[in-house]
This record gives C-alpha cells, sequence and structure tokens, in this order.
C-alpha cells in the first residue's frame, strides 16, 4: 500500500465518520441504544457468517480456474486472501479501481506466473458479469417499480448505475459471441471519433481497446473448453452473490423487522447499482445515504434504521478492509507454478 491507497482510507474514514455523526445527532442515542438491546445475536453472527461466505466462495472460484494436473497444491490461505485483499482496495480506490490489479498481485506473491493469473481473472471476471447480469435484468423487471413509486428521485440514479453496468456485460457478451462485428463496430466508433478529436489520442484508444477484445475472446473461448470448470466456478459464483446480496436480509432479521427476503434483496441489488456511480472510494456518503432511502420502506424507527445501516455498512465494507489488510500482511509461502500457461 501507498501514500494513495492511505489517503483512500482517511477519506473513507472521514466521509463515515461525517455521515455517521450527522445520524447520531439527529437521532437520540437512547433510541440506538434500546434497539440495540433487543438484537438477535444469532441472526447478527449470520450477518458477518454470510460476508465470510462469500469470500469462501470466491475463493473456491479462484482455486477451481487455477487448478492443472501440473501445477503445485497451494494453501487454503494463499486462495483466501485473494478476495479480501480485492475488497481492501475496492473499498478504498474511486469506483473500485484497485481491486483488479491487487487481486494480481497478490497472485504473483503466491508463486503463480502473471500471464497465468491474468488468464484467470479474466475468465472469473467473465463469468461473474454474466451472472450479475441475470441478477440485474431481474431486479430491474421485478422490483423497478417500487422504488419509481416512492423514490423517483433516485430512480433515476439507479436507472444510469444499471444502464452502466449492462451496457458493459452486452459489450462483453458481444465479444464472446459475435468477435468479428464487435471488433468492426469498434473500429467505426474509433473512426467517428477520430473526425472530433485528435487521431493519435484516439489511435491509443483503438489499439488499447482492440487488444482487451483479443484478450478477452481468447480467454472466454479457452473457458467454453473447460466446461467442468464453468459449471462449478458459475455455481460457486451464484451462491458467493446469494451470500452477499441476503446480508441486509439478515440484518433486519438481527433486529426482529419481519420483511420478504425477495423484496429486500432486490432493494440492495439496486442499492450496489446506485453506488457503482459514485466516483469516492467506497462510495462513502452515498451508499448509507441509498440505504436509508430505500430501507426506511421495512424500517419504521430511526434509531432502528441507523442502526441497520452501521451494521450493513461495516459488515460488507470495513470487515473486508479489516481482514484485507491481515491478509495484505501475512503472505502466504511462495510456491512457484511448475510451467507458464
Amino acid at each position: 500500500m501507498n501514500k494513495k491507497h492511505l489517503w483512500g482510507v482517511l477519506i473513507v474514514l472521514a466521509i463515515s465518520a461525517f455521515v455517521l455523526y450527522t445520524d447520531l445527532k439527529s437521532t437520540p442515542l437512547s433510541e440506538i441504544l434500546g434497539t440495540a438491546h433487543g438484537l438477535n445475536i444469532w441472526a447478527l453472527i449470520m450477518v458477518f457468517g454470510l460476508m465470510l461466505l462469500s469470500y469462501v466462495c470466491e475463493a473456491g472460484i479462484l482455486a477451481t480456474l487455477a487448478h492443472r494436473k501440473d501445477e503445485p497444491k497451494r494453501s487454503a490461505w494463499s486462495f483466501l486472501r485473494i478476495p479480501i485483499i480485492q475488497a481492501l482496495f475496492n473499498a478504498i480506490t474511486p469506483m473500485s479501481t484497485g481491486g483488479q490489479p491487487s487481486q494480481l498481485a497478490a497472485m504473483i506473491q503466491m508463486g503463480m506466473e502473471g500471464g497465468s493469473s491474468t488468464s484467470i481473472l479474466l475468465m472469473k471476471f467473465i463469468i461473474y458479469q454474466i451472472v450479475v447480469f441475470f441478477a440485474y435484468v431481474f431486479t430491474i423487471i421485478f422490483g423497478f417499480h417500487t422504488v419509481m413509486t416512492k423514490f423517483a428521485g433516485l430512480a433515476v440514479f439507479i436507472a444510469i448505475g444499471f444502464l452502466i453496468h449492462i451496457s458493459s456485460i452486452i459489450f462483453l457478451l458481444a465479444i464472446m459471441f459475435t468477435y468479428r462485428f464487435t471488433k468492426r463496430a469498434t473500429n467505426w466508433g474509433m473512426d467517428l471519433l477520430g473526425k472530433f478529436m485528435k487521431k493519435e489520442r484516439v489511435e491509443n484508444w483503438r489499439k488499447a481497446t482492440l487488444e482487451k477484445i483479443d484478450t478477452f475472446y481468447a480467454e472466454s473461448q479457452k473457458l467454453k473448453k473447460e466446461k467442468n470448470k464453468l459449471v462449478i466456478a458459475s455455481v460457486l459464483t451464484i451462491l458467493q452473490l446469494l451470500f452477499f446480496y441476503s446480508i441486509p436480509f439478515m440484518v433486519l432479521t438481527a433486529l426482529n423487522v419481519p420483511c420478504s427476503w425477495s423484496s429486500v434483496t432486490q432493494m440492495n441489488i439496486m442499492i450496489i447499482m446506485f453506488m457503482a456511480i459514485i466516483p469516492i472510494p467506497g462510495a462513502s456518503g452515498g451508499a448509507e445515504y441509498s440505504f436509508q432511502t430505500l430501507f426506511s420502506t421495512f424500517i419504521s424507527s430511526h434509531g432502528a434504521l441507523i442502526l441497520a445501516m452501521f451494521v450493513w455498512r461495516f459488515a460488507t465494507y470495513f470487515f473486508g478492509m479489516i481482514l484485507g489488510i491481515f491478509g495484505w500482511i501475512f503472505k502466504p509461502k511462495r510456491i512457484k507454478s511448475t510451467e507458464s500457461n
């Protein structure tokens, strides 16, 4: 971690502290403590258990994709530390831009070859995006009308986040299934940009984009040939997302709030869409605001709402940061790959 990352941590802590101070200032502490006194402890433990299970599933995906006949056996910790390190750097960099590079660094630290590690991460990304695509589409179809009815202002930002996500996923699917057409369309788009911008800059964009298209296509074809890995990794990805998306429901269960799992989970997915367009490390401020706005439909007490927001934010954000710091400090034994892939 460098000074830039430390600044990211400080920014996140400062904004989160300000949001918490504002909420506590407008809410009697006795009300929050009264709500906390009646917490369901087992459900509260399960909140953090679901987050851990999400990390375990992601580690399992990486271990599955990394498995080769001639590849040396590595410890469970060497794979488990990868998602928690990603959680740390996702949290402290704008738009979660530090997550992917940190995973690559963690895999190289455990002795994996850089090219092979990049290939594994790209395959994981492809599977994840496809699963997320169906989750987002399902949520917008069945849950967006509720947000439009009650929170029209927030619905606009959720729709923008949805369009950003879906556009990138559709582009990825286009590369996988209409490779030549996608390259032609990309060249056409770059030619159009060249009429309005500096040609040198556009050519650099063209070269970088076409290289990424070629890389994604190569990895998607490799993934199609490894059907067993594809099935196992897909199932683990579905479980990973189910565990993660179910955390707010478990938070409300811990607060003894009666609610529907499907309704709460749909709301949570829409919060995640909204968070994606906030260009601040960890979407600090916007995440807390969107949670309180959307989940006020389930919780009538403002004190309970503030406590629920704090538990949710700590479990899904700060908990991962803390684990990620330990993951970064305690490195596994370095075992070099027997061959490059």
